[in-house]
């Protein structure tokens, strides 16, 4: 154990910048990576009001923070993909990988998984971090760390894309301009959705997903979603949509959104469990898939970004340095409808 600087959650409503001890000895197959950009995640802001996230508790003082990228500044026996001084970003969540669901290629779902800043799991809000090699990816030198720490939320996206199974052409509805909402419509268009119509109630988030190519944002407290879907696909209703907000509401009324063999891609988390229209979903043979993270989406995230035909970096409301990680945390508690991403660098 090193005693090293970081930012701990003590408790619920309680965070503090002090020294800790975290594991930071680099064994087989691992790398050390020194952290440069790390992005504030909901998650990581719900630890923090809430104490809690499902039936992941914070029962002791926990490093915050997931989404990140650094330099490899040491590597360890058996690592022959990455070498000291590549710059890199870093898949949080570490399966078992002779678990069943890894051997089925479905490692995020495996029970036994470890992820950054899921109780009892440290975070990387702190100068250096061990991670495996096989989870750490290579940035391309024309994507910048701040894009490297946006590969993280992006490849919910990227999942949620996939999952869909979009065709070239396919109109998309997207439930929620969040963070998670607006990177989901961006990757529907990067898959080949012609379209992605964006419904919130904050103009701000609107104006904002709006930016992007293909984007058609409605504002719902102003216009009827369901007549705004028929207006624009004649009626048919839309390829696929994903719900993106976790409202309840959103359920109620969903399945009139996608067309007959359309399908619904549930993103957001609901907290309770929500009505669902059976009767609906099946005589309009709707295909019902979820979502939990990703899987195999790093690597094609990158891609996306290096190639030019994705940019995260209107998406990066504000950069905090890690002295005032607090002040971020408690910036991204305030929920300003203007703000998407907000990211500390670690100096």
């Amino acid at each position: 154990m090193t005693k090293v600087r970081a930012l701990v959650l003590e408790r619920q409503h309680e965070l503090a910048l002090r020294d800790i001890d975290l594991p930071l000895e680099t064994g087989p197959g691992q790398v050390k990576i020194k952290i440069h950009t790390v992005g504030v995640c909901g998650s990581d802001v719900h630890y923090y009001t809430h104490g809690k996230i499902g039936p992941f508790v914070v029962n002791a003082p926990m490093v915050l923070g997931h989404e990140a990228a650094g330099t490899v500044v040491e590597v360890g026996p058996d690592v022959t993909h990455l070498k000291v001084g590549d710059r890199v970003c870093m898949e949080p969540g570490i399966p078992d990988p002779n678990s069943k669901a890894s051997r089925l290629g479905m490692y995020n779902i495996d029970p036994d998984v470890t992820f950054w800043a899921t109780p009892p799991i440290h975070g990387v809000l702190t100068p250096e971090v061990v991670h495996p090699a096989n989870y750490t990816f290579k940035l391309p030198d024309n994507v910048s760390f701040a894009e490297g720490a946006m590969v993280e939320p992006f490849a919910v996206g990227m999942q949620a894309a996939h999952k869909a199974k979009i065709a070239p052409g396919d109109t998309a509805v997207v439930l929620g301009a969040g963070p998670i909402g607006t990177m989901v419509a961006i990757a529907a268009l990067a898959g080949g959705c012609a379209r992605a119509i964006v419904a919130d109630l904050a103009q701000p988030k609107l104006d904002i997903s709006a930016q992007y190519q293909g984007v058609i944002p409605v504002n719902i407290r102003e216009k009827n979603l369901i007549e705004e879907v028929g207006r624009l696909t004649d009626g048919w209703g839309a390829d696929v949509v994903f719900e993106c907000s976790g409202s309840p509401k959103a359920w109620e009324t969903i399945m009139a959104l996608p067309r007959p063999g359309g399908v619904i891609v549930a993103v957001g988390l609901p907290v309770n469990p929500v009505g669902f229209d059976v009767s609906t979903a099946s005589t309009k043979e709707i295909r019902i898939e979820t979502v939990f993270r990703y899987a195999h989406q790093y690597e094609r995230s990158i891609a996306l970004l290096a190639s030019g035909r994705v940019d995260l970096k209107p998406l990066i409301s504000e950069t905090f340095e890690f002295e005032d990680s607090i002040k971020a945390f408690d910036r991204a508690v305030e929920a300003r409808p203007s703000d998407v991403k907000l990211q500390i660098v670690m100096g």
